[in-house]
């Protein structure tokens, strides 16, 4: 297949090929045309997604099948999970669907995250071991459960310990994993960065001085604004414990300050909708719209979506010899980023599936 158009992020007009699956800017002969004109992106890429997570819970493979074709549909190409309850690998195999690239199970305590979705530990002890198991079954991720509602206090509480912490971190590192941790207090902030984690889902209670850190330590945020939209109801249905929901209230109203800050600073921001459960598949678009609401600039919300993602999770883009998993688009979405609503074609692993 030939396909001529501006390639982003570089912004020259080009011409490329595609053989064998992969990209090549030397001419094929014989290819067909496809695209003569447009826009052609990096495949977009959902840093926090959970295909295997439906409404109910976890998702039988053919359930999490028909989420992933919803984020493909969407222009997803590249998915880090984040965190399964199932095991996914059914889904990379198949190549009509998003590359995936697998965290394994969150790792909780017991009663201290929602229940069916990660392995809950019996105790802090016991974690560093468990990200081992994780670390060896994963795509070289491991999510941790940073905090969550300690209902003997009422309100939000780290799970872990500081020095178990480090040392669960050491144990990923050492197997050669990142970490990431959902959290959403300020308390469990201070011991999953001095233990040296990789990247932060939400950090709703980040402050100035904890992002300066950050991007002084080149931690990623995900901060998956459309997901925290759903704190005021989550608030609402929490009546038994009134700290907890005046606590996710305030959060929900400092978090755009909290991401522009986080921009200032200099912190590596990725785009994650964080699909599964509250969140519809297929809604990464609206999560790039709120990036840029929230201080990016259009370009820079695309990037933290396709290029820049790829490149921190070790994906290419459109280069030389890469898999092709690129968009086409009739507009400029660096203009108007509605453009990504509508791709004219869609190709996956050097295939037209959209």
């Amino acid at each position: 297949m030939h396909f001529s158009g501006v390639v982003l992020p570089d912004g020259g007009q080009r011409d490329l090929w595609v053989r064998d699956g992969r990209i090549t800017f030397e001419p094929v002969p014989g290819a067909a045309t496809v695209a003569s004109d447009g826009f052609l992106v990096p495949g977009l890429v959902d840093a926090h997604c959970h295909p295997g997570i439906g409404v109910h819970g976890p998702s039988t493979v053919e359930e999490a099948v028909a989420n992933a074709l919803a984020d493909r549909d969407a222009g997803t190409l590249l998915i880090r999970d984040c965190g399964q309850p199932i095991d996914t690998r059914p889904l990379q195999a198949r190549a009509d669907l998003p590359r995936i690239i697998r965290a394994g199970r969150h790792l909780a305590l017991s009663k201290r995250y929602i229940p069916g979705l990660g392995i809950e530990l019996g105790s802090p002890e016991e974690l560093p071991a468990a990200v081992a198991e994780q670390a060896a079954d994963g795509d070289g991720w491991v999510k941790l459960v940073g905090d969550w509602i300690d209902r003997s206090v009422g309100d939000l509480a780290p799970l872990w310990p500081d020095d178990v912490l480090a040392e669960a971190v050491k144990v990923a590192h050492e197997a050669g994993a990142r970490v990431t941790a959902h959290v959403f207090g300020e308390d469990a902030l201070p011991g999953l960065i001095n233990a040296g984690i990789d990247c932060l889902e939400h950090g709703t209670g980040l402050s100035p001085e904890l992002l300066a850190e950050l991007a002084r330590r080149r931690i990623a945020l995900v901060p998956t604004l459309i997901n925290i939209e759903n704190f005021p109801g989550i608030a609402d249905k929490a009546g038994r414990y009134p700290r907890y929901a005046a606590h996710m209230r305030a959060l929900h109203a400092g978090v755009a300050d909290m991401v522009s800050s986080a921009l200032q600073a200099g912190v590596p921001v990725y785009a994650g909708s964080d699909a599964g459960g509250m969140i519809a598949h297929g809604r990464l678009v609206d999560e790039i719209e709120a990036l840029w609401r929230a201080g990016m600039s259009r370009e820079q919300a695309l990037g933290a979506a396709s290029w820049a993602a790829r490149e921190w999770l070790g994906h290419p883009g459109i280069a030389e010899g890469a898999p092709a998993d690129f968009l086409v688009f009739d507009g400029d979405p660096r203009e108007d980023l509605a453009v990504l609503r509508t791709p004219r074609h869609i190709v996956l692993r050097g295939a037209l599936v959209g």
